[in-house]
């Protein structure tokens, strides 16, 4: 119990976290779409065999139609809760607020990365092969396109929190 809260601790809602979660936004929006391509690919070969169970192919396009739906809303959910997570962590650092100006300077760097993660996403998407799939993940589609949008609003909020918490009397003046 001691070593999770000096873990928690040492932990805070900072840059590096804002460029994780466009990171990992990013590598989770390319898996997606890729495995949506590979598995409906993969149905279509199922569906023309005749020798494959009707149970089999009703199971595999049951199983494709989990990626707009299930997947698309999961990462709904990944984006938001990686959000209130790293809000709720740098609530629990204090910041003295001449720090604020640095942290703007760092999140228009980020934002200005977002950017290009949301480009690399686009071009990706954007290929003739992929389109159809892209189309499909509305969710994904946003999220993505609107990455630099979504990482300013959190970084802002998260620059509100982390220099709100300080005070002066917490330090003895």
């Amino acid at each position: 119990m001691k070593l999770f809260k000096r873990t928690i601790k040492n932990k805070k809602g900072s840059i590096q976290d804002l460029f994780l979660i466009g990171a990992v936004l990013l590598f989770f929006a390319l898996i997606t779409l890729l495995g949506f391509k590979l598995h409906q690919e993969w149905d279509d070969q199922i569906q023309g065999m005749g020798d494959i169970p009707t149970e089999a192919k009703t199971a595999s396009t049951h199983l494709l139609g989990n990626y707009s739906g299930t997947i698309d809303n999961m990462y709904l959910f990944l984006a938001v809760g990686l959000s209130i997570i790293t809000i709720v962590l740098a609530a629990l650092v204090r910041i003295h607020p001449v720090f604020a100006i640095f942290f703007f300077i760092g999140l228009t760097f980020v934002i200005f990365y977002c950017g290009i993660m949301s480009n690399i996403y686009g071009e990706f998407a954007g290929n003739s092969e992929l389109i159809t799939q892209a189309d499909q993940l509305i969710f994904i589609s946003n999220i993505m396109g609107k990455l630099p949008f979504f990482i300013g609003i959190i970084g802002f909020i998260l620059m509100i929190v982390s220099y709100k918490t300080w005070r002066a009397s917490q330090i003895g003046i």
